[in-house]
């Protein structure tokens, strides 16, 4: 990353949130360099510990970073099919956190991946799966490309090929 937000991005996609649930006009993104770049991104939410949401791009779909966040924080938050929507009374008790990714690149064999550095896209056909690096639970990289095989929807026995990618990570506590 060449710049440093001032203000912190899961801060932001917090504040997104909130305003959602008030019924509230959305802000703005910062007027920063950080947030005028284009830039894939992730934001997860979580409630207890827990997973409550968690949506991203691989590619950016936004004309910049700040709209990317604006866009995945709501999805995350209303719109992640594993999850009911985000209510208000739960808000006090959610934690964001934004994940911009780097652009992938195509690894050569397992060699190339570390499940605490790298995030993985795997294919095979039409299906992909993504996960990000150094999640909770996942403590190698057998593991890591084993889930973004089962999210894809790709059989043990299928031969698939595999991105990495890197991430600056952003916590808002």
């Amino acid at each position: 990353m060449d710049t440093k937000p001032a203000i912190n991005p899961a801060v932001f996609a917090r504040d997104v949130i909130k305003a959602a649930l008030e019924y509230r006009s959305l802000p703005a993104p910062p007027d920063e360099p950080f947030y005028r770049r284009r830039a894939a991104c992730f934001v997860s939410i979580k409630k207890d510990g827990e997973l409550r949401g968690c949506i991203g791009t691989l590619e950016p779909a936004e004309a910049d970073l700040g709209r990317e966040i604006i866009r995945n924080a709501q999805s995350a938050a209303f719109g992640d099919p594993r999850f009911n929507a985000v209510a208000a009374g739960e808000f006090p008790r959610l934690f964001f956190s934004v994940d911009v990714l780097s652009a992938p690149e195509q690894v050569a064999g397992m060699h190339e991946l570390d499940c605490r550095v790298y995030g993985v896209i795997v294919g095979c056909d039409y299906r992909r799966g993504v996960l990000l690096p150094d999640l909770d639970g996942v403590e190698t990289v057998e593991e890591q490309l084993a889930i973004a095989c089962q999210k894809a929807g790709i059989a043990p026995h299928e031969e698939f090929e595999v991105q990495r990618f890197s991430v600056d990570r952003f916590g808002d506590d």
